[in-house]
């Protein structure tokens, strides 16, 4: 029978502990990977590995936006590839979000089985504008680089939509935007109403920075005079 030479014990022996190592990496060291101020790790608990933190902040333009506690899973063999691959799971009251994303470097990385519900009233962060209702996002697979959107296939569903006027709440409808995107087409959206009496149908496009929107709304005997007030701000009747 052959020997194995010491050398080769001891080499084995260290990659034995380097793993044993890397595996019981408190969940801690996360933080110090992090691009400061991009993202606000708080309460960490678990190993790198397989981990949790209970506050979790991410900047935004319009400023941070609470993603509550957060469980992650990293595939360490995803590592050799120079890619990491990172299940995710938050929750913040009635806000939650999971995917699995691969990061690419810089503003480049992947989604798959993206599933998110958010608040409506989470986008008055980033524009003037009062709504409420809940946002469901289920997307597989969203691909983006420098940022941007290059490939995704998916549905946007607002449920229970209404709008808050200064004089009081307006109620829409609950309506969905189909969203497909090959391989280097811009990203395309067909709106459709699914239930309410103001209905809209129509299309939105983004091609890199550059968006378009085309939807008809319509109402049943009208639409209420503070919806249209607001509708000509935006837009052409």
């Amino acid at each position: 029978m052959k020997r194995i030479s010491p050398t080769l014990r001891v080499g084995a022996l260290g990659l034995l502990l380097l793993a044993c190592l890397l595996v019981t990496t408190p969940a801690r060291i996360a933080g110090w990977l992090l691009p400061p101020g991009q993202l606000v790790m708080q309460g960490f608990s678990g190993t790198l590995w397989q981990g949790k933190a209970s506050r979790v902040l991410v900047l935004t333009p319009a400023g941070y936006v609470h993603l509550g506690a957060l469980d992650w899973r990293l595939d360490p063999w995803s590592l050799l590839l120079l890619a990491p691959r990172i299940k995710l799971e938050s929750k913040w009251g009635n806000q939650a979000i999971a995917t699995s994303l691969v990061l690419r470097g810089g503003a480049d990385l992947d989604l798959y089985d993206l599933d998110a519900t958010v608040p409506a009233d989470l986008l008055q962060q980033f524009m003037p504008v009062s709504l409420a209702g809940m946002f469901a996002l289920q997307l597989n697979p969203l691909k983006l680089r420098e940022g941007l959107p290059v490939e995704g296939a998916g549905r946007l569903v607002w449920q229970a939509a209404s709008w808050s006027s200064p004089t009081g709440p307006v109620a829409l409808g609950s309506y969905a935007v189909d969203i497909s995107q090959a391989a280097g087409e811009p990203m395309r959206g067909e709106v459709i109403t699914l239930e309410g009496e103001v209905a809209a149908s129509g299309s939105v496009q983004l091609d890199g920075r550059v968006y378009g929107v085309d939807i008809t709304v319509r109402g049943e005997g009208g639409l209420d005079e503070r919806l249209q007030q607001a509708l000509a701000l935006l837009a052409q009747p």
